[in-house]
């Protein structure tokens, strides 16, 4: 199993839900008054038999009119029409923007040979635009033109690879366990989406059910410290792949 971060910057977001490109040594947080800060780093997993993307970022494109996603995954030395599998933990749009691609005024799939992994009712709050965190058009664009497998609830999506209904962040959020060969990690989206929220443990604003959620982290953080998983942190500012131990009741995150 390789694993690889398709990192897309730092933005800082408002009220208005806007992500804008933001560059800590450049750009000062005080122009941004509350402003919240996010890193955001979809994952690609190779395995024996899959190559697996694990959220699709924001969809942004670079100078040459090409998704930054696309060009990380041909960074990484795969084409994006390799990608067999696309395996989505929610669909607010800092994590389903790169589902499509604007082409010619018209948005288009990303990746329309993949298989998209979606929980049902997810796709459901989101393809009625029910908040702002979700881009209705996305999922339009969408509907009819990929091959989607609706997952509902918890269970094992193939060999190795399993899903689970999580509902802290959103009511239909999941997390995503995938084992090969003795390796194994964890992908949490936004339950556990930066090693700073395991190490600090508080209850966040933007969660759906700020208490569970917090109470996910730490039991997904104890089980990987126990049992080994390597943690995919969507949010990270530097440790993106980490490993954490749990001593004396306290979590500490190192680079996997």
């Amino acid at each position: 199993m390789e694993i690889f971060s398709l990192g897309e910057g730092s933005y800082s977001v408002d009220a208005s839900k806007k992500f804008i490109p933001f560059d800590p040594q450049t750009d000062n947080p005080k122009d941004r008054p509350a402003s919240l800060f996010i890193h955001v780093n979809p994952f690609l997993i190779k395995t024996d038999t899959d190559l697996l993307l694990l959220d699709t970022g924001l969809g942004f494109k670079d100078t040459r009119d090409e998704l930054f996603l696309h060009q990380h995954i041909r960074n990484a030395g795969f084409d994006p029409e390799d990608v067999t599998q696309v395996l989505m933990s929610h669909l607010h749009y800092d994590h389903s923007g790169g589902l499509v691609v604007e082409r010619n005024g018209k948005l288009e799939p990303s990746f329309p040979h993949a298989k998209h992994v979606i929980q049902k009712n997810e796709w459901e709050t989101a393809i009625n635009g029910k908040t702002s965190s979700y881009h209705k058009e996305i999922f339009e664009a969408l509907e009819g033109k990929i091959n989607i497998k609706f997952v509902d609830g918890s269970g094992e999506l193939q060999p190795g690879i399993r899903y689970e209904h999580s509902g802290g962040h959103c009511p239909f959020h999941q997390v995503f366990w995938i084992e090969e060969n003795g390796q194994k990690c964890f992908f949490g989206g936004d339950e556990l989406p930066e090693p700073e929220q395991l190490i600090r443990k508080f209850i966040a604003k933007y969660d759906y059910d700020g208490r569970k959620a917090m109470q996910l982290r730490e039991d997904y953080g104890k089980i990987a410290a126990a049992e080994g998983w390597t943690c995919l942190f969507y949010h990270a500012k530097s440790i993106t792949e980490g490993k954490v131990t749990y001593t004396d009741e306290h979590f500490t995150v190192a680079q996997a």
